[in-house]
């Protein structure tokens, strides 16, 4: 989703920010699940409440400023799998008025992206394991370890110039995908799904049993796909 901020001029317009979308999503159903996760190439399931998922995302944002020292209006290269840290990702960037660009001088990479990340100043590469647990073994110099890095985090976040979102249109069906969160129709639905009481149950790796399996347990509504989306 590349949403720049609005301009600004004499007039007063009200803003719809991830922040807000948020804080309103913790007021309605801090408990309910927001997002799920299976990996069926590892097994792994992850479910994150509004509650968590706020939670990751504050301690993302305040990682994204603290750490690698990014300011409202910057740019960053995400360059992750569809995984719920993409989800995660998506939040922080919003909420600190970032923008994704291919040819940012700081990027986050997954583990299999580490060759390709050398053109950037700062790369902080996540392992993708469950709990976003720390690379098992030692990464290339100067890159830095997301899964060392985010638990120090402050679970409180200060917002100074968040994205602009205008007005998405609240969604409240249960989505079970595979679009990858930080791709522009994956966000779109991930910040829908948060404007209204939706949920997304994403899924990787899986086969058509276990995708109907998983449509069936997690009582989804809707199935979006990648494959089947049209410009």
């Amino acid at each position: 989703m590349q949403v720049r901020p609005a301009s600004t001029g004499t007039s007063l317009v009200a803003m719809t920010t991830f922040p807000d979308l948020l804080a309103a999503r913790l007021r309605r159903d801090p408990s309910r699940p927001f997002m799920t996760f299976y990996d069926d190439t590892t097994g792994e399931r992850t479910e994150l409440s509004v509650t968590t998922y706020a939670n990751w995302v504050s301690k993302t944002a305040n990682l994204l400023v603290e750490e690698l020292m990014l300011d409202p209006g910057d740019d960053v290269r995400i360059d992750l799998p569809p995984h719920w840290l993409g989800a995660v990702f998506l939040g922080g960037l919003l909420s600190c008025g970032l923008h994704q660009d291919v040819d940012a001088p700081v990027a986050v990479v997954g583990p299999d992206d580490l060759a390709g990340s050398r053109g950037a100043g700062t790369v902080m590469a996540c392992s993708l394991r469950p709990f976003a647990t720390r690379f098992v073994e030692p990464l290339p110099d100067g890159v830095l370890d997301h899964g060392i890095l985010w638990a120090g985090q402050s679970d409180v976040f200060s917002p100074d110039r968040p994205i602009d979102l205008g007005s998405p249109e609240p969604d409240d069906r249960r989505v079970i995908t595979d679009l990858n969160p930080l791709s522009p129709g994956g966000s779109a639905l991930l910040v829908s799904l948060l404007a209204g009481t939706g949920s997304m149950v994403l899924v990787v790796g899986s086969d058509d049993g276990q995708w109907t399996a998983h449509s069936q347990s997690e009582r989804s509504t809707v199935a979006v796909r990648a494959g089947e989306l049209t410009d």
